[in-house]
């Protein structure tokens, strides 16, 4: 059976990485270069959407016909600092609040505003979901099996998140020990993990400054963790690394990530203008080509959670 390429992509508000920032969602205008670039090379894209994305018009008069046609899935993302009902946490710190930081009340209050916002908007089922920032415990695995979700991409494997403090200083989750391959979260629940692998490569597109290539060599000897997710000037030849990594392996998946408002001039610190973003887009078609080649196929994540189901009980 051909391995997946799930692209899942955090669909929100511009640029959330500035605490100050307000609440826009410019960055959907530039959402459909990317779906068309997915589409030309046979993938679905996973369009984790969280509540003031669900809100626009424009989002969804463009989303909802992919959707419908099975080009794309939509699924859900929960920020919990804009999510409505408002209720006030204390502040402890000047960081985003996860949604655990909430009484288990407001946890389901929240989540349930904006599942139904998202199914009434697109007119379909939803049951795929990623954390806002990667935060999950005990209560929140028994929320999304209780909704009906069937997969979670929250988990990244390898990565510890409690020096990532919430706004009332609550730890983020310890991924450190958790597993690269799927497995159930909770019972009819599976989590499909972030991949995220060690390497031991050169990654770079271009002539290195000396600096550079002394980085560069502590990294081929040390190794480092690498994401299907492209950074700060981003490497095509990471991406494809790690690809290559996946191919060989038994994992049957590799999943590529991103935020939306990555895909924006200006829409978060790492793409700050078109230069930028066009170079992003620039590597993003060089791994989805690579992965083309290499025979990688396209299924959004609840089709996928489906199909492991389906093969775990033929097994």
């Amino acid at each position: 059976m051909a391995k997946k390429l799930l692209i899942t992509i955090d669909t929100e508000a511009d640029n959330q990485w500035d605490v100050s920032n307000g609440i826009s969602t410019e960055n959907t205008l530039f959402l459909p270069r990317f779906q068309e670039l997915a589409e030309n090379y046979g993938f679905v894209p996973t369009w984790l959407t969280n509540w003031e994305m669900c809100q626009d018009d424009r989002f969804v008069r463009y989303m909802k016909p992919k959707n419908d046609s099975g080009k794309c899935e939509i699924g859900m993302h929960l920020h919990a600092w804009n999510n409505p009902p408002e209720f006030p946490l204390e502040e402890k710190t000047d960081q985003r609040a996860y949604l655990i930081e909430y009484p288990e009340e407001q946890m389901e209050a929240k989540f349930d505003t904006l599942l139904e916002s998202l199914r009434n908007r697109f007119e379909a089922p939803v049951t795929s979901h990623r954390s806002g920032r990667w935060a999950l415990d005990e209560r929140y695995a028994a929320l999304l099996a209780k909704k009906g979700f069937i997969v979670d991409c929250s988990v990244t494997p390898h990565m510890d998140w409690t020096m990532a403090p919430g706004q009332t200083g609550l730890p983020g989750s310890d991924y450190s020990q958790s597993p690269e391959h799927p497995f159930e979260l909770y019972s009819g629940l599976l989590e499909v993990p972030m991949t995220i692998r060690r390497t031991h490569r050169f990654a770079f597109d271009a002539l290195l400054e000396p600096k550079d290539v002394l980085r560069q060599g502590k990294r081929l000897v040390k190794g480092q963790w690498q994401w299907l997710r492209p950074p700060k000037n981003p490497s095509a030849s990471a991406l494809r690394g790690l690809l290559d990594d996946v191919d060989s392996s038994a994992d049957t998946y590799a999943m590529f990530m991103i935020h939306s408002s990555e895909l924006m001039p200006g829409g978060s610190p790492n793409f700050p203008d078109e230069n930028s973003v066009d170079d992003l887009f620039g590597v993003i078609e060089k791994a989805f080509s690579h992965a083309a080649e290499l025979g990688f196929k396209g299924q959004g994540l609840t089709a996928f959670a489906k199909d492991y189901y389906i093969c775990r009980r033929t097994d």
